[in-house]
């Protein structure tokens, strides 16, 4: 009898774990079927005008992968709407990463990169520049390194940003990005003394400057020496392990955007200006309180340089040869001085690994922030081209603006002694 009923309770358990079994199972492949995205559907909104439902996020891809600039795709989309595809070298870059952005499901490695990145072999290149031999030297070199971003550094700041011993929290309200070369030594030290002066501001504001330098070329004297005591004794030198050279500035803007966000993430504002220009701090500092935080979050402030395009002139200084880049520039703001918001430069920063460098650095910044949909915004205060030639030696008038280029180490001390003088009565 006893043997009976332990049988009769044995079946009825395996039974009833059958039943179970077969419950769970159903409600995974409801639940799962519920929530699997079709391979030929497009996510909610991904639709654009001239290219349908192509840009879709595959299901293979983890969600958590995704960065949340590329999860909006909107930006791909800004990007084909705003550059054509075309034969241009530069243009044939752009749309060959976004379809391998797309095959992969919209991951993104940011920080990969072959150990030879730079192009050598002469032939690779002409079989894809079919011009590539009349290019000038600059233009040659610029697009045997187009691959090379991630530059080492030699002289680095990570305390930059560090709040000083005593102050009350660590936080940067802004920050001076000021490109410079080894050898403008004069130039940064007029800096340093007159609007670059790192400290608290009035209403506790912090200010810091660090200024940006790569490599001199082997033509030009070794100043490694000097630059080292310079960044010891002032803290606010970075250099890089590439050429400085006129096209090599937007590669020390994304090698910037790449530092910041390591050693300054939480800053609310940047300005990337030159050595050269005249800066009035306290009206900076004024206009930058006076945003509201929607302005504030998206902020890309300074000389709008609308209609725009490029340099078909070999012997003008900005030329961009045809088959190299084929369209329009985006309207941007001049790089003699720009304002960006902090919380832009994450997004910045990712979205400037989809689009292949560019030789000219402010308009590069400008098809960044188009792809982000986010418009440049004119303020009459900053001057890339300067003022009239008869305001330029007028106290007053630099009292009431912003920024103002160029200006020589001798005019930037008198202008900041001038604006600050008790005695000025404007």
């Amino acid at each position: 009898m006893i043997r009976r009923t332990s049988q009769a309770f044995v079946a009825a358990s395996i039974l009833f774990s059958l039943v179970l079994i077969m419950v769970y199972s159903n409600l995974s492949l409801e639940t799962t079927s519920r929530h699997r995205v079709p391979a030929e559907e497009s996510p909610k909104g991904t639709e654009t005008p001239g290219h349908t439902s192509r840009i879709a996020l595959k299901p293979s891809a983890p969600q958590a992968a995704i960065d949340p600039v590329l999860r909006n795709i909107s930006a791909i989309a800004n990007l084909r709407l705003a550059f054509p595809q075309n034969g241009a070298y530069w243009n044939r870059l752009l749309y060959g990463g976004l379809q391998q952005l797309e095959e992969a499901g919209f991951t993104l490695d940011y920080k990969a990169q072959g150990t030879r990145c730079r192009e050598v072999n002469h032939e690779v290149l002409q079989i894809n520049v079919h011009d590539f031999a009349a290019y000038p030297k600059i233009h040659q070199e610029f697009v045997r390194g187009l691959k090379c971003r991630h530059a080492r550094l030699l002289i680095d700041q990570p305390r930059k940003c560090v709040a000083d011993e005593g102050a009350d929290g660590n936080h940067t309200f802004l920050l001076f990005a000021v490109k410079s070369v080894p050898s403008n030594f004069r130039q940064r030290q007029a800096v340093r003394e007159t609007w670059g002066q790192g400290g608290m501001y009035h209403g506790g504001l912090s200010v810091r400057t660090v200024f940006l330098l790569a490599s001199s070329s082997l033509e030009d004297p070794d100043l490694t020496a000097l630059l080292s005591f310079e960044a010891e004794h002032f803290g606010d030198v970075l250099q890089w392990d590439f050429e400085d050279s006129l096209f090599n500035l937007t590669l020390k803007m994304y090698a910037f955007l790449e530092w910041s966000l390591e050693n300054c993430p939480h800053v609310s504002f940047v300005f990337s200006g030159d050595d050269d220009v005249f800066v009035n701090t306290p009206a900076m500092l004024s206009y930058l309180r006076s945003l509201k935080a929607s302005e504030a979050s998206q902020a890309y402030v300074g000389h709008v340089i609308s209609s725009a395009g490029a340099h078909r002139d070999p012997n003008n200084k900005y030329y961009i040869p045809l088959s190299f880049f084929d369209g329009s520039y985006p309207s941007y703001v001049g790089g003699g001085g720009i304002l960006i918001g902090g919380a832009m430069l994450k997004s910045l920063h990712l979205i400037a690994t989809l689009i292949p460098l560019f030789p000219i650095d402010d308009v590069y910044v400008g098809m960044c922030f188009k792809a982000l949909g986010v418009s440049p915004q004119a303020h009459g205060g900053f001057h890339t081209f300067d003022i009239r030639q008869q305001d330029r030696e007028n106290v007053c008038v630099h009292k009431e603006l912003i920024m103002t280029h160029q200006r020589t180490p001798h005019e930037i001390k008198r202008l900041w002694k001038g604006i600050h003088s008790p005695l000025l009565a404007c």
